[in-house]
């Protein structure tokens, strides 16, 4: 299953629960290449999560907003960022067809999935309250092919659209102007134990924004070197403007190396774009990010995480405002696991400084009816308490 933006983390429950696509993918890999003895038996998994959080913002905007963002969007107010439930059945060999279904709801749901330059798709405000609908396939070919067929989460990125399955409250710049979830089809081939090979069409960059009617290409290399070092590389290639001519076709890179040991986890991601844009003079936007976050479980359920990133928006294209970004994050985790349930306690402190022709946060009351001052740095300390039911 091509489920790479789920997160595995050794101090929780179950899939959703940190950024670790290679052992999923290795996972899935020696269950499809299992004798029909040692197949694990097929199971349906429920779950259901409740995510509430509220970002004190030092710059306090009058309108409340934490600019240019698509996820925790809203400050100095205690909000339901995201709530949801689903339902999966893996595809394995005694059962060879799989499917999952989820419904969310929330501040989250609002703002993600959608393109600052595209209009959306008929129906969005509906099909934004859906975190994945897909079916799979795996077919008894060579190690096992399987095939995806829906939404699905999306194969570029090292953060989850749910914060519970990730290591800091707030995501990243890079993760929040990638795709979440994808809209398509997908098909996953494990070549070794070590190798998984994964190529994709989605509908458009942003699943829920309609540009055009031609699709986008993709491709997955997934490699664990050893136990402790994985590498993952993404590629994507399609048009997200109205005119869909190649030469304004969008490439888009997304790799990221994890190193992991015991109760340390470290990672680089590293993402590059680039587009001619379908204007006066053809410029060629450029969208650039990284983030390198260090996460350690301190003692039992106490565990702390740093992450310093960069995103570079040359044009406005993913972001809407010509911008330099440099961010720093901190989060310290407490957790409670319960028989099926986990409960996650954060608190975070991030500092955020934009620079750039459109760069800047909200800071103080309006200056004029519907304008609110911009000033480079900006300061959030925030609170998230996440509840999670894992039926296994």
């Amino acid at each position: 299953m091509a489920d790479d933006k789920e997160a595995v983390r050794e101090d929780a429950s179950s899939k959703e629960t940190t950024k670790d696509v290679w052992q999923e993918a290795q996972s899935q890999s020696a269950e499809q290449t299992a004798t029909p003895e040692e197949a694990p038996k097929t199971l349906w998994k429920y779950n259901g999560f409740l995510d509430a959080g509220y970002l004190l913002d030092f710059n306090h905007p009058a309108n409340q907003l934490f600019r240019d963002r698509s996820t925790t969007f809203r400050v100095d107010e205690l909000d339901v960022n995201m709530a949801g439930a689903g339902v999966k059945k893996d595809a394995t060999q005694d059962s060879r067809w799989g499917m999952e279904f989820s419904v969310q709801g929330g501040k989250d749901s609002a703002n993600f999935g959608f393109s600052a330059t595209a209009p959306n798709v008929n129906g969005s405000d509906a099909l934004r309250h859906f975190g994945a609908g897909n079916v799979s396939y795996l077919a008894p070919v060579g190690n096992g092919l399987t095939v995806q067929g829906g939404l699905f989460n999306s194969l570029i990125g090292y953060d989850s659209l749910y914060a519970k399955d990730n290591f800091n409250y707030t995501r990243p710049w890079g993760a929040d102007y990638t795709p979440y979830l994808m809209f398509g089809v997908n098909a996953s081939y494990p070549l070794s134990k070590k190798t998984t090979v994964t190529g994709f069409v989605i509908n458009d960059y942003a699943h829920l924004a309609h540009p055009n009617n031609v699709p986008s290409f993709g491709g997955q290399l997934s490699y664990s070197a050893t136990e402790q070092l994985n590498f993952k590389e993404t590629v994507l290639y399609g048009p997200h403007q109205s005119d869909t001519s190649l030469e304004f076709w969008r490439f888009f890179s997304d790799s990221i190396l994890e190193w992991k040991k015991e109760e340390f986890t470290t990672a680089f991601e590293y993402q590059i774009s680039t587009e001619k844009v379908n204007v006066s003079g053809a410029p060629r936007a450029l969208w650039m990010s990284a983030q390198l976050p260090f996460h350690r479980v301190i003692r039992g359920p106490w565990s702390a995480t740093v992450r310093p990133e960069f995103a570079w928006d040359h044009d406005g294209r993913w972001t809407g405002s010509k911008q330099t970004i440099k961010a720093l994050t901190t989060t310290l985790e407490y957790r409670v696991a319960y028989w099926k349930t986990n409960t996650i306690a954060r608190v975070e402190y991030r500092v955020d400084d934009s620079r750039g022709a459109g760069g800047g946060f909200f800071r103080g009351e309006q200056i004029s009816p519907g304008v609110t001052a911009l000033v480079p740095t900006q300061q959030l300390l925030a609170f998230g308490l996440i509840f999670t039911f894992e039926s296994r």
